[in-house]
């Protein structure tokens, strides 16, 4: 059996005495934790294998296979006649089915995605666009031009330019032969026949564990390379996903701030939130640990306890950038951004320009709090007392709040002065206009 890496330890417990597999555990059924880039898939696909085979001699395999890279996937693919770069099929490019690459992702679409691999507001970061020269990350069942998980690269033809994978070059990085259909009804089905599957070209190598082959004795895949025919009917061409043109007016925003952000979880997010069927526009903060994940409201009652507690005011650098953060959004055209964002709409300020600007400010911010770090963690302590001054033990992730004052003060007077402008831009916007009469 194959599955994901955690059913190994869960497999391993209930081996034990007492457990549900008990009965069982004279079979000798063990689980093992692999790569599938170890063993000539071009993926680091991590996956536990369980049962009772020679694992040693699966192991030898490993050492005398090659090690394809994305790069190399996407060049054979391109050529013609095609190469199959694992099983060594040739055909003209022709007769290679669903191999139909997908419009360049538009500006927008290459921006979520850079944000949701490089600046996660919660995972660790990922290289955007995925690099050629090694394997690709897990090839999964679902994904939309727009996720995390895509495996997104140059477009070739297109300066500047980048595209999802075709269903064919994520099927041979699955360890597919080129000449395997996939007989989906639409372009997702397909997509999830590719990601479900155990890679071929691994079942092939565990076959021959399983037999007993002596790794000298192995053939190579491109041996089999002469009966790997396509079937007939080959499965039809399906049209793969296109931008989208317009989306749901609740349609949602959620991206951390570069420059205030921790690895961790611990960051500052822009985002747009629907109370009562209204959309509106904050920063939010979060620390802690992955158990226990904390937050301190950026709002009004925030901004008072700073001017109550610093009465004098702030530094020239300081007061500086939060007069430069409350003129550029005095100017923005805060009203229509949640239309421009679903693209329902014309506007003068769309999400990721005030993103790019909170970034920008909270570096400057940062830079200028490091000449004041006492003053950096009283503006963390005056925070955190408003919260949690009455919590029975403090909150957890205070000395890493403290190890990088400069950043989270400079996001705390950000953030409260960022939302109460917001804020009264929302309450301006849904008061009820006075009727205006004629004649």
């Amino acid at each position: 059996m194959e599955n994901v890496p955690r059913v190994a330890g869960i497999i391993a417990c209930e081996l034990e005495p007492g457990g549900r597999l008990e009965r069982f555990a004279h079979l000798g059924f063990k689980p093992h934790l692999i790569s599938m880039d170890d063993y000539g898939v071009p993926q680091r696909r991590r996956r536990c294998v369980a049962g009772n085979f020679d694992f040693e001699l699966l192991k030898e395999y490993s050492a005398v296979l090659e090690r394809p890279t994305l790069g190399q996937v996407v060049k054979a693919l391109a050529a013609d006649p095609v190469s199959d770069p694992l099983f060594g099929i040739i055909m003209p490019r022709a007769d290679l089915v669903d191999h139909v690459a997908e419009e360049p992702l538009s500006l927008e679409e290459v921006r979520i995605n850079r944000a949701n691999k490089a600046n996660h507001t919660v995972y660790n970061a990922m290289p955007f666009p995925d690099p050629l020269d090694r394997s690709v990350r897990t090839i999964t069942a679902t994904c939309t031009r727009v996720s995390r998980e895509s495996i997104v690269i140059a477009a070739p033809d297109t300066p500047n330019a980048y595209r999802r994978l075709t269903v064919r070059e994520r099927a041979s990085l699955q360890g597919f032969p080129i000449t395997f259909q996939f007989y989906g009804q639409n372009y997702g089905q397909k997509l999830r026949m590719v990601g479900n599957a155990v890679p071929p070209a691994f079942a092939y190598l565990l076959g021959h564990a399983l037999s007993g082959t002596p790794v000298k004795a192995l053939p190579p895949l491109a041996s089999h390379a002469a009966s790997l025919r396509a079937p007939e009917p080959v499965s039809k061409e399906t049209p793969p996903d296109r931008p989208g043109a317009r989306y749901p007016a609740t349609r949602r925003f959620r991206f951390a701030i570069p420059s205030l952000q921790l690895k961790s979880g611990v960051r500052f997010e822009f985002r747009n939130r629907f109370e009562k069927g209204d959309g509106r526009w904050a920063i939010d903060f979060y620390f802690g640990t992955s158990k226990e994940i904390m937050s301190v409201p950026l709002d009004r009652t925030l901004q008072a306890r700073f001017a109550s507690t610093f009465p004098q005011g702030w530094p020239s650098s300081v007061a500086t950038v939060l007069s430069d953060l409350s003129a550029y959004l005095a100017d923005a055209d805060l009203q229509n951004m949640q239309r421009v964002w679903c693209h329902q709409g014309l506007g003068l300020t769309r999400p990721f320009m005030v993103l790019d600007e909170l970034d920008a400010l909270g570096r400057r911010l940062r830079e200028a709090l490091m000449e004041h770090p006492r003053l950096a963690q009283a503006i963390i302590d005056q925070a955190i007392s408003l919260v949690f001054d009455e919590a029975p033990s403090p909150p957890p992730g205070l000395a890493k709040l403290a190890r990088n004052a400069a950043t989270i003060a400079a996001g705390l007077l950000i953030g409260s002065s960022a939302n109460a402008i917001l804020e009264r831009g929302f309450e301006l916007e849904a008061r009820p206009r006075p009727a205006v009469g004629f004649g």
